[in-house]
């Protein structure tokens, strides 16, 4: 197919509702969005979205790339994440790290396959460090890795209120923040701290005494499974009070909501007017364990990518405005990563665009190149 691509009569989400229009696509870049383009160039592809609703590719920031788990033994560990999982789901964008393991998996082999997804027509960024404290590294430097290696955004998931975390002390904790930040300032990068929150009962406490009292600004805290339960979401919400953005982990669609969960979460940022301070992502190809009352793991499943377009569909269904539920997996995300031509279907932004109907995807384009042509996945290595 041509570089030049022209989406007609869409109903367009960019997040915020704009009505039907056609977007022109130019190589890798939206160029135009307006109603009723007319163009006349060679070579150029004409869809049909009529029916369909154009919305950003998403952006998922917490996915385990190699797999995660192990925490029940090594016939725990978890497969490595497939582009099609990610192409089938929307999701264009995405965030690697590593979790409880940082020794049978590496940085160097999550480098790589960041490589490998990009090479598949993705947009791939990673963390450097693991659960772990003092974190692995590729340089021997949180810093230095910030400012050297090309996909290092910042670090994590750094493990806190967890019995699996180094029990960090907030005097290492704030030095790993610190060196973020002047990494992210040095490189032009986020410099953020992905924290995985466990269910301690500490919470986020060092992030609030860190945004309390240093002068490191917010926006380098980036805590996440946020609603794990309703005290610890109440925790998020005064974080975000404060400035900062916390992350949710998203419902996967073998799940069911008990008690407190992501959309509970939602609804209660929407009522609270917080909704534009919290993110979504799918801790993907992580284990999802079971521990009993002693800290034995008993059972466990594995998130996938689903999970992100799965909960938008179940918050929208529980009431709240598609464009509002739309901006936790496009433009908050991208705004975090500084992402600056991420997350919003507009000119001049890059062209990762998700046609769907009634939640289900038709077609997706990942930098001006399908990925997906009426509902069937363009194998690796041949993008069109």
């Amino acid at each position: 197919m041509g570089l030049v691509k022209l989406l007609k009569n869409a109903e367009v989400f960019s997040p915020k509702p704009v009505g039907k229009k056609d977007i022109l696509i130019v190589g890798n870049k939206i160029a135009v969005v307006e109603s009723d383009i007319s163009v006349n160039v060679p070579d150029l592809d004409i869809i049909n979205a009529s029916g369909l609703i154009a919305i950003p590719g998403l952006i998922d920031t917490h996915v385990h790339f190699l797999g995660g788990g192990g925490e029940g033994g090594f016939s725990t560990r978890t497969p490595e994440l497939d582009p099609r999982d990610c192409i089938v789901n929307g999701v264009t964008t995405l965030v690697g790290c590593l979790g409880t393991d940082g020794i049978t998996r590496s940085l160097d082999s999550l480098y790589a396959k960041a490589k490998a997804l990009e090479e598949c027509g993705l947009t791939t960024f990673i963390y450097t460090g693991s659960y772990r404290v003092p974190p692995v590294t590729f340089t021997g430097s949180v810093q230095r890795d910030i400012v050297l290696i090309d996909k290092v955004i910042g670090v994590g998931e750094i493990a806190i209120s967890d019995h699996r975390s180094s029990q960090p002390t907030y005097e290492e904790i704030l030095r790993i923040v610190a060196d973020a930040r002047v990494g992210g300032m040095l490189s032009g990068k986020p410099g953020i701290v992905n924290f995985h929150v466990g269910a301690g009962r500490k919470g986020i406490e060092y992030l609030f005494k860190i945004a309390e009292e240093t002068e490191i600004p917010i926006q380098h805290l980036y805590p996440t499974h946020m609603s794990r339960s309703k005290k610890l979401f109440e925790e998020g919400l005064r974080f975000c009070e404060l400035g900062g953005v916390i992350d949710i982990t998203a419902l996967q669609p073998f799940e069911k909501e008990e008690n407190f969960g992501p959309v509970d979460a939602l609804v209660m940022a929407y009522e609270n007017g917080l909704i534009d301070a919290v993110t979504i992502s799918s801790d993907a190809q992580g284990s999802l364990p079971v521990f009993d009352d002693k800290g034995n793991m008993v059972g466990f499943k594995v998130g996938s990518v689903a999970a992100l377009l799965h909960t938008v569909k179940l918050a929208v269904e529980k009431g709240l405005p598609l464009e509002l539920i739309l901006k936790t997996v496009t433009l908050t995300p991208a705004k975090v990563l500084r992402l600056k031509y991420k997350g919003k279907i507009e000119k001049g932004y890059d062209a990762d665009i998700v046609l769907m109907e009634d939640f289900h995807i038709k077609w997706v384009i990942s930098k001006g190149k399908f990925l997906m042509v009426e509902g069937n996945v363009v194998e690796p290595f041949k993008v069109m």
